[in-house]
């Protein structure tokens, strides 16, 4: 993929923290790279032929109005992202963590899809954990800047039980059985919705892509233990800190 210069700039600056995995001042320079040049930096920068689904962020509208956006962002998934009940935290530079709802499509969405079409779409639920992780010191971030992080995805944590309904209530994020962090499942608004945005965003959706639709609760830094994320219905999704 062309990348100008600007956004090339951009790019390489990513690109080198990640790879020496060192955070670096943000919203303190003008890229001059737009929304749009921010999405290519990201697809520049992540493995295409990888990719099994996408996150979504910046789901609550007082982000958006904070960051100057109009509606959600999203990031892609790799499949080295997914993550099976341990996680090394010195493989990532600051990571946060997030309780998570995502979906795991059974039909492929098509880009002009409507929310009928994608109700029918989804093959589940899982509860999941999004490891937030961003090259941006403390988190502070243009909203180009996030986006060209890939939404400052770091890696993906999911149940091992496929629902066949959304889980209703609260989520709650557990640390060594402390809770840290809450929100209400209705703040994620309408799932079909999303997913039809975001299949008009990328082109359409796959069968089997898998989406997180985002966090209700505050992303909280992790430290070494046991983590758990509950629904007010009592699934639960556990994994090991290291």
């Amino acid at each position: 993929m062309n990348l100008n210069a600007a956004e090339q700039t951009l790019a390489d600056a990513i690109a080198n923290a990640r790879r020496n995995r060192i955070a670096m001042p943000g919203r303190t320079r003008e890229w001059n790279v737009d929304i749009a040049g921010a999405y290519r930096i990201q697809r520049h920068l992540q493995a295409q032929t990888d990719c099994v689904g996408y996150k979504l962020g910046l789901v609550g509208p007082a982000k958006q109005v904070q960051m100057g956006l109009q509606q959600p962002i999203y990031g892609q998934i790799r499949r080295s992202m997914l993550l099976e009940g341990e996680v090394r935290l010195s493989d990532f530079i600051q990571p946060q963590l997030e309780p998570e709802i995502a979906v795991v499509l059974r039909k492929a969405l098509p880009a002009e899809a409507e929310p009928g079409m994608a109700a029918h779409a989804v093959g589940g639920y899982f509860l999941g954990v999004d490891v937030l992780d961003s090259v941006w010191t403390d988190y502070r971030f243009s909203a180009a800047e996030v986006i060209a992080d890939n939404a400052s995805g770091g890696a993906f944590l999911l149940s091992n039980r496929l629902l066949e309904a959304p889980p209703v209530g609260s989520l709650r994020l557990y640390l060594n059985g402390i809770l840290r962090s809450e929100g209400p499942v209705e703040a994620l608004g309408n799932v079909e919705e999303q997913l039809c945005r975001l299949a008009r965003a990328v082109g359409g959706l796959e069968a089997g892509h898998i989406v997180f639709l985002g966090s209700p609760a505050e992303a909280i830094p992790v430290e070494t233990g046991v983590l758990e994320v509950r629904s007010a219905d009592h699934h639960l999704l556990l994994a090991k800190l290291e």
